[in-house]
């Protein structure tokens, strides 16, 4: 059976335009730094993002935990977000490689204030105590729906590090869906950051590789990190031309993802058997709960009918659209939807 896959933005394949690229790809031995495509593919990062330098990481987990372990030393402490990806989805790894703990603070909308940030920081003074040392902000924020955290927040927040002496970190795992949203370039978003991790295996099609972009004394750090970690790479420029495509080509129609996601959520919302939130459907994902159905029945009667979609939370269901589904599949997946919520 062909399924109409909306489990997640990471099930997109490789166009033929794409695959091209890689098979062309020139390459070296990175671990030497010496392979063209990753170089050219982390300094084209690095501009687009208003950084000093990039450097290619294997995932978005890799990259978010190189740059909180630059960022602290063992018994350091992570103010985030309860529903963040650092805290919910990447396997215990800030205690189990960094000997750090996370502070997770509840949000709006994956959304949180100065205000609890404040209450949160560990007074200098106490000894006896974990030492704040990171902020860390996810925008697009996955859990939440793929909502978007207001830039004037983000400054706020940058401000009260800086004053605190805190590293500020940004999960930008989907910010290119941010950016196409608001129409606010994504260096204008990581700015305001010390330190960046990006995906460019969801939304942007390829098939595997996250940057992460800093200071240039961040990232010679953050190299030796990923070589501890296994994550020291050789001809990797194979791979590398697929993300570098990605960032050059799939940036720009983001915003079809979003246009089916919002024609999905209007029918969602219409459904009296299905629940939700439309202030959260703001780019490609969508949390909605099944009113006269278990999550588990659902999953299993939408998968029957050629429709794949996922677990949100432990009593809703995610949806994500991406550019290997099209608008008529959205108009099918809503068909199939139609036959099991009712």
């Amino acid at each position: 059976m062909n399924y109409i896959d909306l489990r997640s933005d990471t099930v997109t394949r490789p166009s033929e335009a794409m695959r091209k690229a890689m098979y062309d790809a020139e390459v070296g031995d990175d671990v030497f730094k010496e392979d063209p495509t990753v170089n050219k593919l982390q300094n084209y990062a690095a501009e687009l993002l208003g950084k000093e330098a990039a450097l290619y990481v294997t995932s978005g987990t890799m990259g978010n935990q190189i740059c909180l372990n630059v960022h602290t030393n063992p018994g350091d402490e992570v103010i985030c977000e309860k529903d963040s990806h650092i805290f919910n989805y990447e396997s215990g790894s800030p205690g189990a490689l960094s000997g750090i703990q996370l502070y997770p603070l509840d949000g709006k909308l994956g959304v949180f204030t100065e205000e609890q940030v404040k209450e949160a920081l560990r007074p200098a003074s106490a000894y006896y105590m974990p030492r704040s040392r990171v902020l860390e902000v996810e925008n697009t924020h996955n859990r939440a729906g793929g909502t978007i955290h207001p830039i004037e927040n983000i400054k706020v927040l940058n401000a009260f590090a800086k004053e605190n002496n805190l590293s500020f970190h940004l999960d930008g795992a989907r910010i290119w869906n941010a950016s196409a949203a608001t129409g606010i370039p994504v260096r204008d978003y990581a700015k305001h950051f010390d330190s960046i991790s990006c995906c460019l295996s969801k939304g942007l099609g390829a098939p595997v590789g996250s940057i992460i972009a800093g200071t240039k004394e961040f990232i010679d750090k953050a190299f030796r990190v990923r070589k501890a970690w296994g994550g020291g790479m050789r001809q990797v420029g194979v791979i590398a031309a697929a993300g570098l495509y990605a960032l050059q080509h799939n940036r720009e129609r983001l915003t079809d993802d979003h246009e089916k996601a919002r024609m999905l959520a209007e029918w969602i919302c219409s459904n009296p058997s299905l629940e939700i939130d439309m202030n959260s459907v703001q780019t490609n994902i969508l949390i909605f709960k099944p009113l006269n159905i278990t999550v588990t029945d659902a999953l299993d009667k939408c998968k029957a009918k050629g429709l794949l979609i996922s677990v949100g939370k432990i009593d809703s269901l995610r949806a994500v659209t991406h550019l290997d589904v099209s608008f008529e599949e959205i108009q099918s997946a809503i068909k199939i939807m139609e036959q099991v919520f009712i």
